[in-house]
């Protein structure tokens, strides 16, 4: 997250689009080391709160900023304060309720996934020369605040810790992610972008749906006549 707002300050947006994903594989990799090593422990919890802040918290906001969002002027950095506030906001929840919340689920976009929406859309920008197309600056800056307004709602995302890959594996899940793999090493940046952006919106389309399927059983049970005795 560091490397990422020093590369971001140096116009080296790639690097640091590069470095946001590379955390994000860190990210995940830590909590499972830990237990395999039995050494997690309350200051490591914190610790690794810490450092997603700076990871997915900071870094993005800053490197948003330096690329699009610092040619808006005063919206440009109250969006990007925005997001940092947001993701403070996402992390202490977490930490909060992380002992009583469904594992299955987040509630609320995860931190890594909103940075990884923003790392990959500068990524893609980058590669196409975005930056001096008109208008770019409404759409990153839309982005930038519907991520945060999406960490701190109460959606629920799927975690996909039930995914157990010590266990008998699916044949599908197995090929599943061969195919995500080779997808990616197409054009990472595209690819990347599209699998987090698809993982954002996938929020708020399930609880539309859950909540349309919910009105229809509530309008069924309604409409079911009592039952004669």
């Amino acid at each position: 997250g560091f490397y990422a707002i020093i590369g971001a300050t140096k116009g080296r947006f790639e690097a640091a689009a590069i470095a946001i994903f590379v955390a994000m594989i860190m990210d995940s990799l830590d909590g499972r080391i830990a237990r395999l090593t039995n050494t997690q422990s309350d200051f490591g919890k914190e610790y690794d709160s810490l450092s997603d802040m700076v990871a997915f918290g900071l870094a993005p906001a800053l490197v948003m900023y330096e690329w699009v969002l610092a040619g808006m002027g005063k919206l440009g950095w109250l969006a990007a304060f925005i997001y940092a506030a947001g993701a403070a906001l996402r992390l202490a929840r977490f930490n909060v309720q992380h002992a009583v919340t469904n594992k299955r689920y987040f509630q609320g976009l995860p931190s890594p996934a909103a940075a990884a929406v923003l790392g990959g859309i500068m990524w893609v920008g980058n590669d196409y020369g975005l930056r001096e197309v008109a208008g770019i600056g409404i759409v990153v800056l839309l982005l930038t605040v519907a991520v945060a307004l999406l960490m701190v709602s109460n959606i629920r995302y799927r975690s996909f810790k039930d995914f157990d890959l010590r266990g008998r594996v699916p044949f599908v899940a197995v090929l599943l992610l061969v195919l995500i793999f080779a997808f990616v090493s197409i054009d990472p940046p595209q690819v990347l972008f599209a699998l987090f952006f698809g993982y954002a919106v996938s929020g708020p389309i399930n609880s539309v749906v859950f909540i349309r399927r919910r009105r229809q059983l509530l309008e069924q049970r309604r409409q079911r006549p009592p039952d004669a005795h």
